[in-house]
């Protein structure tokens, strides 16, 4: 089946250092373009982390330092990922809480702009967690029948997820076929940042959600404690929280 699009999507998945989203750094990028006529392109990268790659991790996903030694720094491949997923939603597996918020800490590190507004992004993995809770490689058996032999090699995952998304549509009448239904069925939590620091509530209106300020508006509490604004850009929380902190504080400060 081809899926309904109404401008194309980027499915893509990361192996990386590890997993932490403000720390750790991509080894592996491969992302599947797929146009509303049907066309696909396939794009992958190795990437030098430029941080060793621990030994654990490697076990996993079979990149090791030496696989890397020789290949770009994100930096440098940084635009090129830019121009061919700027104009595009994203889907992934797991990519709403791990492979988005990382690539958007990668970009903006590179200094790229990277945006989540005015597009969709559709996480497979909450789709088949809503229906079925299983794991990438029994999806792919328990969808297409297929074995996923190369499992924890970003450009398998990357098909896999692909071809388990089409598979999912096919097979739940109250899935529908179009971006904007899968995007909102594969959300969680409706967050102003990746990582969560910054949640909405009922109205609409950021909250934060963690620490002493939990549930407080985020406008309110910039206003009665500006000191609070600049420990949160020196601390350590991830380069997309702050852009948005900084968004909103500015978005007041304007009003």
């Amino acid at each position: 089946m081809q899926l309904n699009l109404s401008r194309p999507i980027c499915f893509f998945d990361l192996e990386t250092t590890g997993v932490n989203i403000t720390s750790d750094r991509i080894v592996e990028i491969a992302i599947l373009k797929v146009f509303p006529n049907g066309k696909e392109e396939n794009k992958r990268w190795l990437v030098n982390p430029e941080m060793p790659i621990p030994k654990e991790v490697t076990a996993i996903h079979g990149i090791s330092d030496a696989d890397v030694a020789d290949k770009p720094i994100f930096r440098e491949i940084a635009k090129d990922i830019y121009n061919l997923i700027k104009d595009s939603d994203l889907g992934g597996f797991n990519s709403n809480r791990f492979d988005i918020p990382l690539l958007a800490e990668e970009l903006l590190r590179a200094e790229v702009d990277f945006d989540i507004k005015n597009r969709l992004t559709i996480d497979v993995q909450t789709i088949f967690h809503k229906m079925e809770q299983r794991t990438l490689s029994a999806a792919y058996k328990f969808y297409c029948d297929k074995n996923l032999d190369d499992a924890h090699s970003a450009e398998a995952d990357t098909l896999a997820t692909y071809e388990v998304l089409k598979a999912q549509i096919a097979r739940y009448e109250e899935i529908e076929n179009n971006t904007k239904f899968l995007a909102d069925f594969s959300s969680r939590k409706k967050f102003a940042d990746f990582a969560g620091f910054i949640v909405f509530n009922k109205k609409g209106e950021e909250c934060f959600s963690f620490g002493k300020h939990k549930g407080k508006l985020v406008t309110e509490i910039l206003e009665k404690e500006p000191g609070y604004f600049g420990w949160l850009l020196n601390a350590d929380f991830p380069l997309y929280t702050k852009k948005v902190l900084t968004a909103i504080k500015l978005r007041s400060f304007n009003n």
